[in-house]
């Protein structure tokens, strides 16, 4: 795959994403509306955490770690109908496990919820609403896992559109539900589970398409299939260590006695205005970069791979340090913009826009560790990540015990900022040493003009806050159109290499 190719890719799955992202905002904009940052919300926001706690297991760990990988193998080197022949088999393996996992779920929900958020225990109203959101919002576990599974197959083919977009009908659902059912919390809930099974369904078309068929068999037996299972063990390890950094958060974000109340849902709002730009962009384009990694990887062409590395991560720079410096400067106005209504007080405009601004710092090194990770799991190693993320979970609950007293929600969120980056720099080191220098000095160079470009952004975005005064839609929207005009003219004047090739690709399709 190109360079151009990848950037396509990349822009497929990112265009995807902001719709989904803008649906999602929508989303968050109603919620927020109807629930705030009060009990129901911090309910809904626990009870689906949970089932997205084994997200990262039975859906990105699994199509990232292991599916992608030996799917793409498989089809080069023993064609389509060998192909489709392990996809089967992973299907009923996927399907038989997802299921067993969400009935065990259902089972164990209060025991569960006494252990994500036991400082609702205070509160019976409170948890007992949890603990049955919890029960209806498992089932969604099943359909997210299938979706993935799904999403995985398709990449390995080159196909990304309808898994991508796939996730725009889950928002939509949410939002009409929202809408339909006002504060009745559970409606919300029922919308969770048809837009899952919506995004799930919107895939089918291209699977067939791609000589797939939906059956299921008592076959589960396949050497590649092995081979996935293998490879996907630690990085069930590595989903367990992330999920234990949520586990920790979502912890002490309930001692409202020590971090204030409502620190449960400030930090959803605040991590879903953060997934933007990570979305949109640095996990599109880790995901576009996986399957072309895999490929260089399955033919041992290290230089080729070492281009791929070099070339993603300068792009995720690129977008995401100037993004980073954008949300720190306009926390505060964006979340205001955003959520400021109904029930969503000034006081959780405070509390969000904190998290968000702690958050930011750590924008940046996320967006990497996408793409080290992914080159990671290209080359069939799912160790040496969970090691990284290991040590990474060890600083961030350390960090969060030391700094949650002084800085309340926002030392949770700068918690994960120091860990993510921390992260990200280990990866960066073993996989310097694992496949010799990716052009260190390439990408230094790059990453100092961008930080020079955002640092002239972070200028005008400052003067034009001033100029234009106030926190309205308008002002916002135009401080910035103005910071984004500044950062591209600077790299411009400055030669910004990484500015060439979207932009070529996007006047080709004029």
């Amino acid at each position: 795959m190109s360079r151009r190719h990848l950037i396509k890719s990349t822009g497929i799955i990112g265009s995807a994403t902001a719709l989904s992202r803008v649906l999602e905002f929508v989303r968050d904009i109603v919620i927020a509306r109807f629930f705030g940052t009060a009990v129901y919300a911090q309910a809904f926001v626990v009870a689906f955490r949970i089932p997205n706690l084994l997200r990262d297991l039975v859906g990105e760990g699994a199509t990232n770690s292991a599916l992608v990988p030996v799917l793409t193998e498989e089809l080069s080197k023993n064609g389509k109908q060998s192909f489709l022949k392990l996809a089967q088999v992973l299907f009923n393996i996927m399907f038989v496990t997802l299921l067993a996992l969400t009935a065990a779920g259902m089972l164990a929900s209060p025991l569960i919820v006494r252990l994500i958020a036991p400082g609702f225990l205070v509160d019976p109203e409170k948890f007992k609403v949890t603990v049955t959101l919890t029960r209806v919002l498992f089932p969604f576990l099943f359909l997210v896992g299938l979706w993935a599974y799904a999403m995985g197959v398709l990449n390995s083919l080159g196909k990304f559109a309808s898994a991508a977009f796939g996730s725009c009908f889950l928002n939509l659902a949410m939002i009409l539900s929202a809408v339909m059912f006002g504060e009745n919390v559970f409606g919300l809930a029922c919308g969770v589970l048809s837009g899952g099974l919506l995004q799930l369904l919107i895939q089918l078309p291209s699977l067939h398409a791609s000589g797939w068929k939906a059956r299921l068999t008592v076959e589960f037996d396949h050497p590649q299939a092995r081979k996935a299972g293998i490879l996907i063990v630690p990085r069930v390890l590595g989903a367990c260590v992330y999920q234990f950094n949520v586990f920790v958060s979502t912890i002490l974000a309930s001692l409202s006695g020590i971090v204030g109340d409502g620190a449960v849902a400030a930090i959803y709002y605040a991590n879903r205005i953060w997934q933007l730009p990570l979305a949109i962009f640095g996990i599109a384009l880790a995901q576009a970069a996986l399957p072309t990694m895999s490929r260089h990887a399955a033919k041992n062409d290290i230089g080729k791979m070492k281009e791929t590395i070099q070339f993603s991560l300068k792009i995720v720079f690129f977008v995401l340090v100037p993004s980073s410096v954008g949300l720190m400067m306009l926390a505060t106005p964006i979340t205001k913009v955003l959520f400021e209504r109904g029930a969503f007080t000034s006081y959780s405009t405070s509390i969000t826009s904190g998290a968000l601004f702690f958050y930011s710092f750590g924008l940046v090194a996320c967006g990497g560790l996408k793409v080290l990770a992914n080159a990671f799991y290209a080359m069939g190693d799912t160790r040496t990540p969970v090691k990284a993320a290991f040590y990474s979970a060890i600083l961030n609950l350390l960090l969060n015990l030391a700094l949650m007293w002084p800085l309340k929600v926002g030392g949770l969120t700068l918690a994960n900022s120091i860990a993510v980056t921390f992260n990200f720099a280990m990866l960066y080191i073993l996989l310097s040493k694992k496949l010799g220098d990716f052009g260190t000095a390439h990408i230094k160079e790059s990453f100092l003009k961008v930080a020079a470009a955002s640092a002239a952004m972070a200028i005008a975005i400052k003067s034009l806050m001033i100029w234009l005064g106030g926190y309205s839609i308008v002002s916002l929207v135009l401080v910035i159109s103005g910071g984004i005009a500044v950062f591209f003219a600077v790299s411009l004047i400055l030669g910004v290499k990484e500015i060439k090739d979207p932009i070529e690709w996007l006047l080709k399709r004029r």
